[in-house]
């Protein structure tokens, strides 16, 4: 039987981040707790803050289960991994300004150069173009996992347009509003500083081309779309326009907004639509969600785009598995952070590995997300597993496996009272003139007992994200 890292009980008891609420989860009667959990569903339904799931049929507006039950960092656990993120931030964003330049890391062996040139996400009509202040990733989510007391690992990267800020912030906000004795009583870090810290790293780089305070909008593909509402929601707290497609059109050097008071011109675009769709005059001929000739205004150096166009080969799954040598190689450092152990399919020895141990592995899509076209090998049926070892026949370079790790536990409000259940972690790592990034991020938590799968499209929840201060 696996043995779980339980992150609020060890042998000794009960472990310093959580004691304060030790004696909050026994003394919540039953009545009270219900009370409050739905308190809490009335308050994101009020607000409105809801995630789709397509091709499922019926109304694909659902609210993300949320668990009263704080996840808490030690503020010593919580400054490793702040190194950790932000030197695994600064890597990647030397890896893409590298590969869409000299490409220098494949020259010296150290990546396969199929794996960055050949990838469907490098886009070769931004090769050449050095985006301002030189960031491509502007917004890096990085996805982590616990297995011990110190023993974190990188699960995945998350470089183009990573989701669930929104949750983090009303995660919080929900919280303070609910329990405000529990904030009385334990000094936590706060976190609601995101939204003017991402306005600043947006502001910090304007292109050089901008005459004074850069005007910054969110690029959204509309309502339909399953973050529409942290869209909307970041527009809001940024004090910034949020516009679709049809909202701006290029005129000479410059991109410009449609306003009642007349066109106005755009000096950033936070874009949350994907590169096909950008410029249907660069891309995909077909795209009605983005700005014909904006690849043009953002080539000669006239709008930034964040994240850059082609950040996406960065957080490739085959990619992946080389960001600790790219830490090497472009910062001259060890990871702080591990990578979880990977296997790639492409590789003849590693797929006869991963075909003999199919049932013991996790196997995913190397372009895959949201917990969609994955294998988790010990939760799978004989007939999954075969169906599986036949796409990994067909077509192996499309997979990488790792090990099922024992993902840590946090107790979680359940029917019966408090279970544990395994969870991971997203900071969102911020990347402009300088990096940073607020103290927690989103804790997404497998609400199905034994399940590893915490993705909501997948039945997972969220949790609030606690780091102690000092």
């Amino acid at each position: 039987m696996i043995d779980f890292f339980n992150e609020m009980y060890d042998a000794g008891g009960v472990r310093p981040p959580y004691a304060k609420l030790r004696d909050w989860m026994d003394t919540m009667p039953a009545e009270l707790r219900s009370l409050k959990q739905a308190e809490a569903e009335a308050l994101f339904r009020r607000i409105g803050i809801t995630f789709a799931v397509y091709g499922e049929g019926g109304d694909p507006d659902r609210l993300i289960p949320f668990d009263m039950f704080p996840r808490v960092f030690a503020h010593a656990e919580w400054r490793r991994l702040e190194r950790g993120i932000k030197q695994r931030a600064r890597a990647l964003n030397a890896f893409l300004a590298d590969v869409y330049d000299r490409g220098e890391i494949v020259r010296a062996g150290r990546i396969p150069k199929r794996l960055v040139y050949l990838n469907e996400a490098y886009e070769k009509a931004v090769a050449g173009i050095r985006p301002p202040k030189g960031v491509y990733s502007h917004i890096v989510g990085i996805d982590l996992v616990r297995t011990g007391p110190d023993e974190f690992y990188v699960l995945e990267d998350n470089c183009r347009t990573p989701s669930g800020v929104s949750y983090m912030l009303e995660n919080r906000e929900i919280m303070m509003r609910m329990f405000p004795d529990l904030f009385g009583a334990n000094r936590i870090e706060p976190v609601d500083s995101y939204p003017s810290l991402l306005r600043r790293t947006l502001a910090s780089v304007a292109p050089e081309k901008c005459p004074g305070d850069p005007t910054v909008v969110i690029l959204t593909p509309g309502h339909f779309n399953s973050a529409y509402y942290e869209h909307s929601f970041l527009a809001d707290l940024m004090g910034v326009e949020l516009v679709e497609g049809q909202d701006l059109f290029v005129e000479g050097e410059h991109v410009w907004m449609r306003t009642t008071r007349g066109p106005e011109r755009v000096d950033v675009i936070y874009r949350r639509i994907d590169d096909p769709f950008l410029d249907p005059l660069c891309f995909r001929p077909d795209s009605m969600l983005g700005v014909p000739g904006l690849m043009d205004v953002y080539r000669a150096g006239g709008v930034a785009i964040a994240s850059a166009p082609g950040a996406g080969v960065a957080d490739d799954k085959a990619i992946y598995c080389y960001v600790p040598e790219m830490v090497r190689f472009y910062l001259g450092e060890e990871p702080i952070l591990e990578n979880v152990p990977t296997w790639q399919c492409a590789k003849p020895d590693e797929l006869k590995h991963v075909l003999a141990n199919l049932p013991e592995l996790v196997v995913k899509e190397v372009h895959g997300s949201g917990g969609y076209g994955m294998l988790v090998g010990p939760k799978a049926s004989k007939e999954q597993i075969e169906a599986f070892r036949a796409k990994l026949t067909e077509q192996p370079h499309n997979y990488i496996a790792q090990p099922t790790l024992a993902l840590s536990t946090v107790p979680t409000f359940v029917e019966e009272g408090v279970a544990p259940r395994h969870v991971d972690l997203r900071p969102y790592c911020l990347v402009g003139e300088r990096i940073e990034l607020v103290p927690g991020g989103l804790t997404r938590v497998a609400l199905t007992e034994g399940s590893l799968v915490v993705n909501s499209s997948q039945g997972g929840g969220v949790k609030d994200t606690w780091v102690m201060a000092e």
